[in-house]
C-alpha cells in the first residue's frame, strides 16, 4: 500500500521569516501583505512571524540563509521583484538569487520559499501581487506551510 503524506495547511504551530526586497517596493509591499494575510488565513500566529527588508533581490538568499541558520524558524518566504530593463542585467540578479535561494533549502533543511517575481514590465508584475489568492506573496505563505509541515513528517 503506497503511504500518501497529505498537505496539512494548519499553521498554529509554524514560524515563518520573510525576507523582503525593498527594490520594486510598490510591488514587493503588495507581495508582503498578501503573504501576511495567506498566514493569517492559515493560522499563522502573528507573533511567530518576522519580517526582514533587504535592499533588492540579490540579498534575498543571504537573508534566507541566516534565518534559517537560526533554528527559529520551520519556513522562510523570500518575496522580490524583478523587471526586465534595457540590459541583461535582470538574467544575471534572477540566476544568482534563485540559485541563492534554493541552495538555502537544501543547504539547511528549512523550505526557503521563493516568491520572486522576475516579469518583462510593472504591469506584470503589477497584476501578480494584486489583492487576494492569486497574490503570489499568499500562495508562498501557503507553500511555507506546507513544506514546514512537509519537513517535519520527512523527519520522523
Amino acid at each position: 500500500m503506497v503511504r500518501t503524506l497529505e498537505e496539512d495547511l494548519d499553521g498554529r504551530d509554524v514560524r515563518v521569516a520573510i525576507a523582503v526586497s525593498r527594490f520594486n517596493s510598490v510591488v514587493t509591499e503588495r507581495l508582503l501583505a498578501g503573504a501576511i494575510e495567506g498566514l493569517a488565513q492559515l493560522g499563522v500566529p502573528a507573533d511567530t512571524t518576522v519580517v526582514a527588508w533587504v535592499p533588492g533581490s540579490f540579498e534575498l538568499p543571504f537573508a534566507a540563509r541566516r534565518f534559517a541558520e537560526s533554528g527559529r524558524f520551520d519556513a522562510v518566504i523570500c518575496l522580490g521583484c524583478v523587471i526586465k530593463g534595457e540590459t541583461e542585467h535582470d538574467q544575471y540578479i534572477n540566476q544568482q538569487m534563485a540559485r541563492g535561494i534554493a541552495e538555502v533549502s537544501t543547504d539547511t533543511g528549512v523550505p526557503a520559499i521563493f516568491g520572486v517575481l522576475t516579469t518583462n514590465n510593472l504591469e506584470q508584475a503589477l497584476a501578480r501581487a494584486d489583492e487576494g489568492t492569486t497574490n503570489k506573496g499568499y500562495e508562498a505563505a501557503y507553500a511555507a506551510v506546507t513544506m514546514s509541515h512537509l519537513r517535519r513528517r520527512l523527519a520522523e
